[in-house]
């Protein structure tokens, strides 16, 4: 309204200054004058009603005090057009509509009342001032205008107070409406952002529009930087995927590392060709399953190799002792010594063989007791620095935390013997290992690092096997050990390896 008001006013002076300039050149009239008091009294009233609407200080006795400002405005300039035949009465009506507007029907009906009456005095005031010799306006003609304009303000202001009415009605629906939409809004990014599963759409295009936090915290990546960019860079392979079932599982590379997703795909609502991708992080699960089937192979493994070994060690006893007989033979002769030798001599290898498949078959129940990690981490490489294999190897330790944990120290001293030796092994010349130790949650993590990375991923569901071993003279038994001892700790071993970031094994053992 103090926006119409602005434009009324100006729209009258620019009037009022073209009047006057496509007239002769002499003094401005009585009339020009007031025309011009009137506009600037319009400009006063309706800026100081803008500055108290913007400070946020108006109230309704502004809005009566605008409309009454209105009508006396209104009043002013059919005074000054004419009074009876004035073309300007029906501002009378804008300010009934302006009543309307900023003070309901009721306001709308007393600014008729109040307009009718202005007008009616203002037609009273200008008979009984005329001059006796002035041409006058029949009285009938003068009740005629009187009671059209007191009838089509009545009317306006009954229609306009009606509209005011549906409009503010209207308007308090449509403001519950945004409301209702707005918490709805902000519910809908509550339970997305408090989902656990990750959340992606993409539109007919295959471009992504929308992720949640936990797709970002399991992809790792930022929402910014992935809206806009194709699916498929961000889930390698669920094109391929998507058209063939609604569920399955995909592996994606992450800067995290590799994780294996679960994935629900199904077409999005509103829009041809969108999808919606909700996904779960299984690489925990999967890794937990690989370890149970892991710890099942290797105990069925163990068992048949205890009963071998028990098998095997009788004969093989008999076979030594019958060797050592010969070998005693007072004949002395050198074909006999020399065989006899052989037959010792492996004898010997095979009992050291079954003691290793016994060892790894029946690991001895761990002696716990409070064990300093960082001295024995320290203590192991002190002793690897001076194997030969280590000497062009360059070996690093880093003690994040100084934990006492209860283990065995025999059994984890061999532990990081083995990982440490591999390491050694597969670094090489010229290569790097590193042992770490840090408290991570509720367990203490040994890291032991290479910087060879040459574990490939399809060695990787073999690593713990029993006899699985690619090195020469190997026998595949250093890693099973391993891992049943950190199990039989309630601990757990992981390894990642590629060749840009090296290979790590993971021993977790609880505090």
């Amino acid at each position: 309204m103090v926006l119409f008001r602005t434009v009324a006013a100006s729209l009258s002076l620019v009037v009022t200054v073209a009047r006057l300039a496509t007239q002769p050149a002499q003094e401005p009239s009585r009339a020009d004058s007031l025309s011009f008091g009137v506009i600037a009294a319009a400009y006063v009233l309706t800026v100081v009603t803008g500055l108290r609407l913007r400070r946020g200080t108006a109230g309704r006795l502004d809005a009566v005090v605008q409309v009454v400002g209105d009508v006396i405005i209104a009043t002013g300039l059919v005074f000054l057009s004419g009074g009876a035949e004035s073309p300007l009465t029906f501002l009378y009506s804008l300010a009934v509509i302006g009543a309307a507007v900023v003070l309901d029907r009721r306001g709308a009906l007393w600014a008729a009342v109040v307009s009718s009456l202005a007008f009616t005095g203002l037609l009273l005031v200008m008979r009984l001032t005329l001059p006796a010799d002035a041409p006058t306006m029949a009285p009938s003609r003068v009740l005629f205008v009187l009671g059209s304009n007191v009838l089509a303000l009545g009317l306006i202001a009954v229609l306009s107070g009606y509209l005011s009415r549906q409009l503010s009605a209207t308007g308090g629906a449509l403001s519950q409406s945004e409301a209702d939409l707005r918490r709805l809004g902000r519910l809908q990014q509550l339970i997305l952002s408090s989902m656990p599963s990750g959340l992606v759409t993409c539109d007919a295009e295959r471009r992504v529009t929308f992720l949640n936090t936990a797709a970002c915290g399991i992809l790792q990546v930022t929402d910014s930087a992935c809206v806009g960019q194709t699916l498929e860079k961000l889930l390698p392979g669920v094109s391929v995927l998507a058209p063939r079932a609604t569920r399955g599982e995909l592996r994606v590379k992450t800067p995290g590392g590799q994780r294996v997703l679960g994935l629900s795909v199904s077409p999005l609502e509103g829009e041809a060709g969108s999808l919606l991708i909700v996904f779960q992080d299984l690489t925990e699960l999967r890794r937990m399953e690989e370890d149970l089937k892991r710890t099942d192979r290797l105990a069925s493994l163990g068992a048949l190799s205890a009963q071998l070994a028990h098998e095997i060690r009788n004969p093989l006893a008999a076979m030594r002792g019958s060797a050592q007989l010969l070998a005693q033979d007072p004949s002395g002769d050198v074909v006999v010594t020399k065989l006899t030798g052989i037959l010792t001599r492996e004898a010997d290898r095979l009992a050291r063989l079954v003691e290793d498949f016994l060892r790894f078959a029946r690991p001895p129940e761990p002696q716990r007791r409070p064990v300093a990690l960082d001295t024995l981490l320290s203590e192991t490489v002190d002793m690897l620095r001076a194997d030969p294999l280590s000497r062009e190897v360059q070996l690093e330790v880093r003690l994040l935390d100084a934990l006492t944990v209860p283990v065995d120290p025999d059994q984890l001293r061999q532990v990081l013997l083995n990982l440490v030796r591999n390491g050694i092994q597969a670094a090489g010349p010229k290569g790097t290992v590193r042992v770490a130790l840090a408290r991570a949650d509720k367990e203490a993590q040994i890291r032991v690092w290479d910087s060879a990375g040459s574990i490939t991923e399809e060695m990787m569901g073999h690593l713990f096997e029993p006899f699985f071993t690619t090195r020469n003279g190997g026998t595949g038994l250093g890693l099973s050990t391993a891992h049943s001892i950190i199990h039989a700790h309630g601990g757990t071993i992981r390894v990642t390896s590629n060749p840009a970031e090296g290979t790590e094994f993971l021993v977790g053992l609880p505090l």
